[in-house]
């Protein structure tokens, strides 16, 4: 598998845990106390870090440059993000995603 490709499935999946961490304790754990939310993102963040580091030194090693990685990590972000918050936190789609990009 070309080095481009599986440094970018990883950081899909990482992105996908990230979201989850970050922002799906909003709609999960609303009736929680802060501090459950955080542990509990703080849980989900590990997975996120156990896909991050590999994706970057796989993507490091193989060539591309810091710059290429954080840039594709953007991109992936808008990617992951404007689904979750429409399809999972039910929000429209807006302009601000656009703009965003």
């Amino acid at each position: 598998m070309p080095t481009i490709l599986k440094t970018t499935l990883l950081l899909m999946a990482s992105n996908l845990f990230m979201t989850f961490a970050w922002y799906g304790h909003l709609k999960n754990q609303a009736n929680k106390a802060w501090y459950v939310a955080a542990l509990v993102s703080w849980g989900i963040a590990l997975f996120e870090y156990l896909l991050q580091v590999p994706a970057n030194r796989i993507g490091f090693a193989g060539g591309h440059s810091l710059a290429q990685l954080k840039i594709l990590q953007e991109v992936i972000t808008l990617a992951v993000f404007v689904p979750f918050a429409m399809l999972y936190m039910g929000e429209g789609l807006k302009w601000n995603y656009l703009w965003a990009a």
